[in-house]
């Protein structure tokens, strides 16, 4: 899966979990300003949690060396998994594309009702004053870029009472808040916990500007009036603060009356701390499993590498580091290699199989045949095999760091024998023999 695609998903797990906490336990208090607090930084948090790795097993007893291939998967009456690697591999091509365009939709209209705000700012504003005047849009006012914005067909006493409550919008900075959730909905659009999030986050300002209105002196029967009488449904900018929207009509009015939430119930916040350890340990552990495995079949067992060593088993040393290659002249001056055949685990050029790795894979995948007697006895598992591939590119030293069971073993090292001829790997100008290692898992539906 594409890095950041991989990121955006787990983040928006993490957002997910986060808003159940803010929804449960949170979200019917009225300490507008922790709420505040804790939405703000469940998001930044979630963007940087996945950052974190963690691993939560042991390392695997099986020391690596040499270059290490994709896992290849085969199940009975499947021809392959490298068709299947590359199926997968197509599909998250197409998701990741999928994903970017709509990212990129989004972005550009953000950018668009920022220039839109930029364009009404330069037309209207005047000079000492962060009022602005506007008509044409469905909307009373709303505060954006530090500017208070405010429809000219309000009478001006309606528009001193919504100024009233657009400048607490302003002196809170509210609209970084809403800047924030719509960068963050233009790579999350996929996920219903940011909506859910941003449109928390709107009721907050909104109960929080009610609230200073009102401790500044305004009746509140004189300021739900007002509520009531500029109930319009805004289409402006994404960006803004509509002074009245209906679905937050009636949550508003209950706030406004509702008793004030005492600062002990912060405790609650307590809560969100063992679900961040859950959703971490869950990802780390689906990553874990991930990384073992690559498959998504539900049959293949998750620690199948470690499960068939036993304290009774040896696996087979690594390789001797190799000496240089000395080189001779010739009595024509001609540079050759050594006739020494110690395989190579690093060098300069790696042997290159005709059409990539891929093609490698999937050679792999469709030549390999799932042995009748592990299917009939239920037998399945990852085999790793180690081989070489010398100096003119052929395959040799063919042998199972891992095995599984002689008929699985058996059929995985004969598949990497027919392997073609590689291009040859080189170190110092100089073919060399370089070590390989490919997994083929064994998989029954």
């Amino acid at each position: 899966m594409n890095g950041f695609l991989e990121h955006m998903m787990k983040s928006s797990l993490y957002i997910a979990a986060l808003y159940i906490v803010y929804s449960a336990f949170l979200s019917r208090d009225t300490y507008y300003g922790r709420n505040r607090a804790f939405i703000t930084i469940s998001l930044i948090i979630s963007l940087l949690i996945p950052l974190i790795t963690f691993q939560t097993s042991r390392p695997l007893n099986i020391q690596i060396f040499g270059k290490l291939l994709s896992e290849v998967f085969i199940t009975p009456g499947q021809a392959s998994s490298g068709g299947n690697t590359e199926g997968i591999s197509g599909f998250m091509q197409k998701a990741y594309t999928i994903y970017i365009t709509i990212a990129l939709i989004l972005t550009a209209k953000l950018l668009v009702d920022f220039l839109n705000l930029l364009f009404l700012i330069v037309r209207k504003k005047e000079k000492g004053s962060r009022i602005i005047r506007f008509h044409g849009f469905n909307t009373a006012g709303f505060t954006a870029m530090g500017y208070i914005f405010i429809s000219s067909r309000l009478t001006g006493e309606e528009s001193d009472e919504i100024i009233k409550h657009e400048l607490n919008h302003l002196k809170k900075n509210h609209f970084i808040d809403i800047l924030l959730l719509e960068i963050i909905k233009a790579f999350q659009w996929f996920n219903p916990a940011v909506y859910l999030f941003d449109r928390s986050m709107r009721a907050i300002h909104e109960y929080q500007a009610d609230h200073d209105c009102i401790r500044s002196g305004v009746p509140v029967l004189q300021y739900q009036n007002l509520l009531l009488s500029q109930v319009f449904k805004s289409n402006i900018f994404n960006l803004t603060n509509s002074f009245s929207n209906p679905s937050l009509l009636k949550k508003r009015m209950v706030m406004m009356t509702k008793k004030r939430t005492s600062a002990i119930s912060s405790i609650k916040l307590l809560i969100a701390f063992p679900v961040l350890g859950v959703v971490f340990l869950v990802i780390s552990s689906c990553r874990e499993n991930a990384d073992n495995q690559k498959a998504t079949n539900n049959t293949v067992e998750v620690n199948n590498i470690s499960s068939n060593l036993t304290g009774t088993e040896t696996m087979p040393p690594p390789p001797p580091p190799p000496p240089p290659p000395v080189t001779s002249e010739g009595t024509n001056g001609e540079t050759s290699a050594e006739a020494g055949n110690t395989p190579y685990t690093d060098v300069d050029e790696m042997p290159v199989y005709p059409g990539g790795d891929q093609a490698l894979l999937k050679y792999i995948g469709n030549n390999t045949i799932y042995p009748d007697k592990a299917k009939n006895e239920n037998i399945q598992g990852r085999v790793i095999v180690r081989f070489c591939v010398n100096e003119n590119g052929t395959i040799n030293r063919v042998s199972t760091l891992k095995g599984v069971s002689p008929e699985l073993d058996a059929e995985a090292v004969r598949v990497v024998k027919t392997l073609p001829a590689f291009k040859p790997g080189k170190k110092g100008g100089i073919a060399v023999p370089v070590w390989y290692m490919v997994p083929i898992t064994f998989t029954l539906k």
